[in-house]
Protein backbone atom coordinates (compact mmCIF):
# COMPACT_ATOMS: atom_id res chain seq x y z
CA UNK A 1 0.00 0.00 0.00
CA UNK A 2 2.39 2.82 -1.01
CA UNK A 3 0.24 5.54 -0.99
CA UNK A 4 -0.69 4.18 3.13
CA UNK A 5 -4.24 4.13 1.41
CA UNK A 6 -6.10 0.43 1.47
CA UNK A 7 -7.19 -0.09 -2.56
CA UNK A 8 -10.22 -1.68 -2.78
CA UNK A 9 -12.21 -2.87 -6.20
CA UNK A 10 -15.71 -2.95 -5.62
CA UNK A 11 -17.22 -6.43 -7.88
CA UNK A 12 -21.55 -6.37 -8.31
CA UNK A 13 -23.89 -7.07 -11.38
CA UNK A 14 -26.35 -4.75 -8.89
CA UNK A 15 -25.20 -1.17 -9.69
CA UNK A 16 -27.63 0.31 -6.79
CA UNK A 17 -25.26 -2.00 -4.08
CA UNK A 18 -21.67 -0.64 -6.25
CA UNK A 19 -23.19 2.70 -5.57
CA UNK A 20 -24.18 2.52 -1.84
CA UNK A 21 -20.37 0.68 -1.47
CA UNK A 22 -19.20 3.39 -3.14
CA UNK A 23 -20.15 6.09 -0.78
CA UNK A 24 -19.55 3.68 1.94
CA UNK A 25 -15.96 3.12 0.98
CA UNK A 26 -15.42 7.21 0.52
CA UNK A 27 -16.38 8.01 4.54
CA UNK A 28 -12.92 6.40 5.84
CA UNK A 29 -9.92 8.03 4.83
CA UNK A 30 -7.86 5.13 4.92
CA UNK A 31 -10.14 3.59 1.94
CA UNK A 32 -9.39 4.36 -1.92
CA UNK A 33 -12.03 3.06 -4.30
CA UNK A 34 -9.70 2.06 -7.64
CA UNK A 35 -12.51 0.45 -9.49
CA UNK A 36 -15.64 -1.12 -10.08
CA UNK A 37 -16.59 -4.07 -11.60
CA UNK A 38 -20.25 -5.95 -12.38
CA UNK A 39 -19.34 -9.70 -13.09
CA UNK A 40 -16.75 -11.79 -12.38
CA UNK A 41 -14.74 -11.78 -16.13
CA UNK A 42 -14.49 -7.88 -15.79
CA UNK A 43 -13.39 -8.61 -11.84
CA UNK A 44 -10.70 -10.33 -13.26
CA UNK A 45 -9.73 -7.92 -15.79
CA UNK A 46 -9.38 -5.12 -13.79
CA UNK A 47 -7.88 -6.97 -10.97
CA UNK A 48 -4.63 -7.50 -13.35
CA UNK A 49 -5.00 -4.17 -14.49
CA UNK A 50 -5.61 -2.23 -11.02
CA UNK A 51 -3.51 -4.32 -8.72
CA UNK A 52 -6.32 -3.49 -5.76
CA UNK A 53 -4.74 -4.37 -2.46
CA UNK A 54 -8.45 -5.74 -1.52
CA UNK A 55 -11.38 -6.85 -3.63
CA UNK A 56 -14.85 -6.96 -2.44
CA UNK A 57 -16.37 -9.64 -4.27
CA UNK A 58 -20.08 -10.62 -5.14
CA UNK A 59 -20.38 -14.53 -5.50
CA UNK A 60 -23.58 -14.81 -7.87
CA UNK A 61 -23.21 -13.09 -10.69
CA UNK A 62 -23.13 -13.49 -14.39
CA UNK A 63 -20.56 -14.03 -17.12
CA UNK A 64 -18.53 -15.54 -14.16
CA UNK A 65 -19.52 -16.38 -10.88
CA UNK A 66 -17.58 -14.28 -7.51
CA UNK A 67 -15.86 -18.03 -6.74
CA UNK A 68 -14.08 -18.69 -10.12
CA UNK A 69 -13.03 -14.93 -10.19
CA UNK A 70 -11.57 -15.08 -6.66
CA UNK A 71 -9.48 -18.35 -7.86
CA UNK A 72 -8.48 -16.66 -11.34
CA UNK A 73 -7.67 -13.08 -9.42
CA UNK A 74 -5.01 -15.50 -6.51
CA UNK A 75 -3.90 -16.62 -9.43
CA UNK A 76 -2.80 -13.87 -11.01
CA UNK A 77 -2.41 -11.60 -8.63
CA UNK A 78 -1.27 -13.26 -5.13
CA UNK A 79 -1.31 -9.68 -3.23
CA UNK A 80 -4.90 -8.84 -3.80
CA UNK A 81 -6.76 -9.93 -0.85
CA UNK A 82 -10.69 -10.90 -1.85
CA UNK A 83 -13.60 -10.50 0.74
CA UNK A 84 -16.83 -12.10 -0.12
CA UNK A 85 -19.60 -9.95 0.27
CA UNK A 86 -23.00 -11.35 -0.10
CA UNK A 87 -26.66 -12.19 0.44
CA UNK A 88 -25.82 -15.75 0.66
CA UNK A 89 -24.65 -18.18 3.44
CA UNK A 90 -24.92 -21.56 1.83
CA UNK A 91 -23.00 -24.24 3.15
CA UNK A 92 -21.64 -25.33 -0.18
CA UNK A 93 -20.54 -21.70 -1.01
CA UNK A 94 -18.80 -20.82 1.98
CA UNK A 95 -15.94 -23.13 1.75
CA UNK A 96 -15.87 -23.12 -2.07
CA UNK A 97 -15.21 -19.50 -1.85
CA UNK A 98 -12.45 -19.83 1.11
CA UNK A 99 -11.23 -22.63 -0.56
CA UNK A 100 -10.79 -20.44 -3.84
CA UNK A 101 -8.79 -18.36 -1.82
CA UNK A 102 -11.06 -15.48 0.16
CA UNK A 103 -9.96 -14.24 3.32
CA UNK A 104 -13.47 -13.01 4.27
CA UNK A 105 -16.51 -14.19 4.02
CA UNK A 106 -19.45 -11.31 5.34
CA UNK A 107 -23.49 -10.91 4.96
CA UNK A 108 -24.37 -7.95 3.24
CA UNK A 109 -26.41 -6.79 5.64
CA UNK A 110 -23.05 -5.95 7.42
CA UNK A 111 -22.28 -2.57 8.84
CA UNK A 112 -20.23 0.21 7.55
CA UNK A 113 -17.64 -0.30 10.46
CA UNK A 114 -17.28 -4.03 10.15
CA UNK A 115 -17.05 -4.03 6.51
CA UNK A 116 -14.19 -1.23 7.07
CA UNK A 117 -12.43 -3.49 9.55
CA UNK A 118 -12.98 -6.35 7.67
CA UNK A 119 -10.93 -4.73 4.56
CA UNK A 120 -8.29 -3.74 6.96
CA UNK A 121 -7.60 -6.88 8.24
CA UNK A 122 -7.79 -8.32 4.79
CA UNK A 123 -5.17 -5.79 3.59
CA UNK A 124 -3.05 -7.05 6.51
CA UNK A 125 -3.60 -10.92 4.99
CA UNK A 126 -6.20 -11.70 8.68
CA UNK A 127 -9.29 -13.49 7.52
CA UNK A 128 -12.90 -12.02 8.81
CA UNK A 129 -16.01 -14.35 8.42
CA UNK A 130 -19.47 -13.71 9.44
CA UNK A 131 -20.75 -15.47 12.39
CA UNK A 132 -23.09 -17.18 9.94
CA UNK A 133 -20.12 -18.48 7.69
CA UNK A 134 -18.30 -19.83 11.17
CA UNK A 135 -21.19 -21.53 11.86
CA UNK A 136 -21.51 -23.30 8.76
CA UNK A 137 -17.61 -24.22 8.85
CA UNK A 138 -18.27 -25.69 12.41
CA UNK A 139 -21.63 -27.56 11.79
CA UNK A 140 -19.64 -28.91 8.39
CA UNK A 141 -16.43 -30.42 11.06
CA UNK A 142 -19.31 -30.51 14.06
CA UNK A 143 -16.63 -33.46 16.07
CA UNK A 144 -13.35 -31.70 14.68
CA UNK A 145 -11.53 -32.83 17.94
CA UNK A 146 -11.87 -36.88 17.21
CA UNK A 147 -11.72 -36.67 13.37
CA UNK A 148 -8.35 -34.61 13.10
CA UNK A 149 -5.12 -35.86 12.90
CA UNK A 150 -3.55 -34.79 16.32
CA UNK A 151 -0.92 -32.05 15.20
CA UNK A 152 2.83 -32.01 16.29
CA UNK A 153 3.51 -28.77 18.61
CA UNK A 154 6.02 -27.20 16.11
CA UNK A 155 2.16 -27.65 14.08
CA UNK A 156 0.09 -26.55 17.46
CA UNK A 157 2.45 -23.52 17.69
CA UNK A 158 1.96 -22.53 13.49
CA UNK A 159 -1.74 -22.69 14.25
CA UNK A 160 -2.17 -20.50 17.20
CA UNK A 161 0.05 -17.63 15.19
CA UNK A 162 -1.92 -18.36 12.10
CA UNK A 163 -4.93 -17.68 14.71
CA UNK A 164 -3.22 -14.29 15.72
CA UNK A 165 -3.74 -13.14 11.81
CA UNK A 166 -0.05 -13.55 11.32
CA UNK A 167 1.37 -13.80 7.67
CA UNK A 168 3.58 -17.35 6.68
CA UNK A 169 6.67 -14.76 6.67
CA UNK A 170 5.94 -13.05 10.14
CA UNK A 171 5.74 -16.59 11.18
CA UNK A 172 9.08 -17.76 10.11
CA UNK A 173 10.23 -14.64 11.63
CA UNK A 174 8.84 -15.45 15.44
CA UNK A 175 10.07 -19.70 15.33
CA UNK A 176 13.21 -18.79 13.22
CA UNK A 177 12.10 -20.84 10.28
CA UNK A 178 11.82 -20.27 6.72
CA UNK A 179 8.77 -18.72 4.84
CA UNK A 180 8.75 -22.34 3.05
CA UNK A 181 9.13 -24.57 6.27
CA UNK A 182 6.21 -22.40 7.59
CA UNK A 183 3.85 -23.01 4.13
CA UNK A 184 4.74 -26.81 4.53
CA UNK A 185 3.24 -27.03 8.15
CA UNK A 186 0.34 -24.93 7.34
CA UNK A 187 -0.53 -27.08 4.18
CA UNK A 188 0.22 -30.08 6.61
CA UNK A 189 -2.57 -28.25 9.31
CA UNK A 190 -5.11 -27.80 6.76
CA UNK A 191 -4.96 -31.53 5.43
CA UNK A 192 -5.14 -33.06 9.04
CA UNK A 193 -7.96 -30.98 10.06
CA UNK A 194 -9.86 -31.97 6.69
CA UNK A 195 -10.67 -28.30 5.40
CA UNK A 196 -10.26 -26.16 2.31
CA UNK A 197 -8.17 -23.13 3.37
CA UNK A 198 -6.10 -21.45 5.89
CA UNK A 199 -9.21 -19.46 7.26
CA UNK A 200 -11.53 -22.22 7.92
CA UNK A 201 -8.63 -23.74 9.81
CA UNK A 202 -8.39 -20.61 12.17
CA UNK A 203 -12.18 -20.34 12.26
CA UNK A 204 -12.14 -24.28 13.00
CA UNK A 205 -9.77 -23.58 15.60
CA UNK A 206 -10.92 -20.93 17.53
CA UNK A 207 -14.67 -22.22 18.02
CA UNK A 208 -13.27 -25.27 19.34
CA UNK A 209 -10.20 -24.24 21.55
CA UNK A 210 -7.75 -25.88 19.71
CA UNK A 211 -5.35 -23.60 20.38
CA UNK A 212 -4.43 -22.20 23.79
Amino acid sequence: MANDKIRVLVVDDHSILRGGLRTCLRTFGDMELVGEAANGEEAVRKAQALKPDVVLMDLKMPVMDGVEATRKIRECCPETQVVALTSYVEKELVPRALQAGAVGYLLKNVSSQELAAALRAAARGQSTLSPEATQVLVQASSDVRSMIEPLTPREEQVLALLVEGLTNLQIGQKLGITESTVKSHVSTIIAKMGVASRTEAVAIALKHGLVG
